[in-house]
């Protein structure tokens, strides 16, 4: 059932005269009007009572890491650099900005190697973009695994990103006619390396140099790292140092090996770029206990496309839909924030979200995603996502 926004504020008015009158529980505040504060710091931390954090793959090879964000206890769209996801092949690289070069090679006039002072010299572009992991909720090919929001969806984060359109070092270099792919190499202990059309890497591929208003951090791709725009993460490579200009894409391991979608016939499906769109109910989700009453349903939708359009909530599990609020700005190929209120009866309930892009791509339900797509996949897996309220109020992943 929908709530009315004069009893959800109701409920906060009443809320906020407790907190007047006595305090909340154990928490009595303290009286920082008496004593003083702390020092200036020459570089900012968090509160101490803030303890979001990101989830740590656990493995067994140390250098083959992961770690997830957690969504549920973020506010906005922008992804904080430091609780931004992980994924990386041999480990994160200590890499001297002075000495590090990006060799732009091949299918050129004139082939160059800019440091990145000369690249911070060329216009700078800043915008704001998700990156997925082509893993992302990868888990649930198999069912309902993912313990919570941060282990089903938290590879997965957007930022503003700062530095040069690719296209404008590659004028630099003058494109030869013959050109059709760029194949590019980090400068980790895997040499990460994907091949990119030409046509993408021209119209909104970025070289960043900076994540949230200050250099990228080294597990982020410090100094250089590619942004492909809607693109599946692997292709974003970071400590970039190689752009070969191609007339074919060069089939590396991390596109046939890995990095390709097996479908029910047996065969892969190769350069899956786009990642579709997808949203998830961030609150209330697993990790949460409601109370009968009045709640705000929040969540995050996304697309590779473009711009989301609409975001239609469930709390029958897909049985009736109602449309939620969009949160601006809404921009193409970046979070976006969405609202509902709604009531608890504290009945059956089973939360989804159903995320709509500007090209008219819904987001699909598990069955119509797995009938095209069968289930011995690993990537790419964008199916509708719910959370099954029990009777004591607690959520799990269904």
């Amino acid at each position: 059932m929908r709530a009315s926004r004069r009893d959800f504020f109701g409920r906060v008015s009443g809320w906020l005269g407790a907190v007047a009158l006595g305090g909340v529980g154990a928490h009595a505040a303290a009286d920082t009007t008496k004593m003083q504060g702390a020092p200036v710091r020459a570089y900012g931390v968090r509160a101490a009572y803030e303890k979001a954090a990101r989830w740590l793959v656990p493995s067994r090879y140390p250098t083959s890491t992961a770690s997830f964000t957690p969504l549920a206890a973020l506010h906005g769209t922008v992804t904080p650099s430091a609780l931004h996801f992980e994924r990386h092949h041999a480990g994160v690289p200590d890499i001297d900005p002075v000495a590090h070069r990006l060799l732009v090679h091949g299918l050129v006039d004139r082939p160059l190697a800019f440091t990145v002072e000369e690249l911070g010299r060329f216009p700078v572009t800043q915008r704001q973009y998700f990156i997925e992991c082509s893993g992302n909720t990868n888990t649930e090919w198999a069912g309902p695994r993912g313990a919570d929001v941060q282990q089903t969806h938290g590879l997965m984060s957007c930022s503003e990103w700062c530095g040069v359109r690719l296209a404008e070092v590659l004028a630099e270099c003058g494109v030869q006619p013959a050109a059709a792919w760029i194949v590019f190499e980090g400068a980790d202990g895997a040499a990460m390396t994907r091949s990119l059309p030409l046509a993408k890497c021209l119209d909104d591929v970025l070289l960043a140099y900076a994540q949230n208003g200050e250099a990228l951090r080294p597990e982020q791709g410090y100094p250089l790292r590619l942004i492909v725009p809607g693109w599946e993460g692997s292709t974003h490579v970071k400590w970039l140092r190689r752009a070969k200009v191609t007339a074919e894409p060069y089939y590396t391991r991390e596109e046939t090996a890995k990095y390709t979608d097996l479908m029910p016939d047996g065969r892969a499906r190769s350069f899956s770029f786009v990642m579709e769109a997808k949203s998830v109910i961030t609150t209330p989700s697993p990790g949460s206990t409601l109370v009968r009453g009045e709640h705000e349903i929040r969540g995050l939708a996304w697309s590779g496309r473009g711009r989301i359009t609409r975001v239609e909530v469930s709390a029958d599990g897909g049985a009736s839909w109602q449309t939620a609020q969009l949160h601006g700005p809404v921009m193409p190929l970046c979070h976006t924030r969405f609202t509902l209120p709604w009531r608890w009866d504290g009945g059956p309930a089973v939360l989804a979200s159903r995320a709509t892009d500007e090209t008219g791509y819904v987001q699909p339900t598990r069955e119509a995603l797995t009938a095209v797509r069968g289930v011995r996949s690993f990537y790419h897996y964008n199916a509708i996502q719910q959370w099954r309220v029990t009777a004591s109020g607690t959520l799990e992943n269904v």
